[in-house]
């Protein structure tokens, strides 16, 4: 909401993706690879554990998962715009691993050629430092 000409149809046009050129700057608070992280522990943890606990572990787990270099990027459609498939493939772990499940069960390399797969293998060794159970089929 605001006067006309502040640039509410703007920001509507560059959150939809209509406007492309130009430079558009910014920080990503919506469809992040962050924020995707931080919506699950928002839904999934306990609601005893308070917002500054949980953004901590949201930081943990991009740190472990390597996303945080690539914290605000945008998430995006496949094959359009936004992260890699061995990215997303991470950010998968990750939405999950926030959780903090005992156990975790995943196809860690479907899907993926072999250098995404060997960053993901890297990415789950250091998920399998953490003393955590890890089962998974690999292809």
């Amino acid at each position: 909401m605001g006067v006309s000409g502040v640039g509410k149809t703007t920001l509507m046009d560059v959150l939809s993706g209509k406007k492309t050129s130009g430079n558009i700057e910014g920080e990503i608070r919506i469809g992040g690879v962050k924020e995707s992280v931080m919506y699950s522990a928002w839904l999934r943890l306990p609601t005893e554990i308070d917002k500054h606990k949980r953004l901590e572990f949201v930081v943990e787990v991009l740190q472990m998962i390597e996303l945080d270099k690539i914290k605000d990027t945008l998430v995006g459609i496949p094959h359009v715009s936004g992260i890699s498939p061995e990215q997303c493939k991470r950010l998968t772990i990750a939405v999950e691993l926030v959780f903090n499940p005992s156990i975790i069960f995943m196809e860690p390399t479907s899907g993926l050629d072999a250098r995404a797969a060997a960053i993901v293998m890297r990415v789950l060794k250091n998920i399998v430092d953490t003393k955590r159970t890890t089962v998974c089929t690999i292809y």
